[in-house]
């Protein structure tokens, strides 16, 4: 009986050393479940590689949600994907297999303020984590910051390198916030190294139009649309504003009525101070940049 108890305690401590936790806790469950149904020593011994690799899966799985940035809250399925245009909808459709990171290609969504671009991106971000791919979620002005901070301290190669381990960067509100012509450089350098070695998924209220508003020089403007449209698919939500729409709802069904912001008319109708991109106007923009 002592013998069997040194077993016990060898066996336990020898998975411990293996790094082995889901065998270690489930060896003796599934001993007693093969005598039950008389499984062979394979198939035992297959079960309990089977659930270490499933439980490594997950906790893969969870890390790489965690280090991905992206709110667990904005999933595919808290998407109202009847929203979106049937181009659109087509599109998001292909984007979750992931194939577009095996060719590098660059995913660039347009549309108003409110439209879903962020959700629309953050959902499928999440799915292909699920997958086993490596994305990391962040906004335009946190990028800058730490691209900027990284530089002062010499230490920008470094962090670019960092990024280089995500299969997909998405960057959130590409031009939302102005930011200085030494900031937009630093961003520029960031595309610059990731062309053709990593994707990048980007949302935006400006079309191509008014990108020199962004980068502040035409050059810069040109060569950053150029690394980013080449081998890209672009997405177009010209739909009006979720937010928008919820919250005439919430006041319609309290016998009320909510008066548009301004600018909110143009802006559904595509024609504010910040439409999207047509889908003609953008291939013309990009013929621009590219002549």
């Amino acid at each position: 009986m002592s013998r069997a108890v040194d077993v016990k305690a060898e066996l336990t401590q020898s998975l411990k050393y293996l790094h082995l936790p889901t065998i270690r806790q489930c060896y003796e469950e599934v001993a007693r479940q093969a005598e039950r149904e008389s499984l062979s020593y394979e198939r035992y011994l297959h079960e309990l590689v089977q659930r270490e690799c499933e439980d490594r899966q997950e906790n893969r799985i969870t890390k790489m949600l965690r280090e991905s940035q992206l709110p667990l809250e904005k999933s595919l399925e808290a998407f109202d994907s009847k929203r979106l245009p049937p181009k659109a909808a087509r599109q998001m459709r292909s984007l979750l297999d992931g194939s577009f990171l095996q060719r590098t290609d660059n995913i660039l969504v347009f549309g108003n303020p409110g439209s879903g671009k962020t959700h629309l991106l953050q959902a499928i971000g999440q799915e292909l984590v699920r997958r086993g791919h490596r994305m990391l979620f962040i906004t335009c002005e946190m990028l800058v910051q730490e691209l900027l901070i990284a530089k002062r301290d010499l230490k920008l190669s470094r962090l670019i390198k960092k990024y280089s381990r995500y299969e997909g960067m998405i960057i959130d509100d590409l031009g939302y916030i102005r930011q200085t012509r030494e900031e937009m450089e630093v961003v520029f350098t960031l595309l610059a190294e990731r062309y053709e070695r990593g994707s990048v998924l980007l949302t935006s209220n400006l079309p191509f139009s008014k990108w020199e508003g962004i980068f502040k020089d035409p050059m810069t403007t040109a060569a950053a649309i150029d690394r980013l449209v080449h081998h890209s698919m672009i997405v177009e939500l010209n739909i009006p504003s979720y937010r928008l729409e919820q919250a005439r709802n919430n006041v319609q069904a309290l016998g009320e009525e909510l008066p548009l912001p301004p600018g909110a008319a143009e802006a559904a109708s595509g024609s504010g101070l910040r439409p999207p991109p047509p889908a003609a106007s953008a291939k013309e923009q990009v013929n621009v940049v590219s002549s």
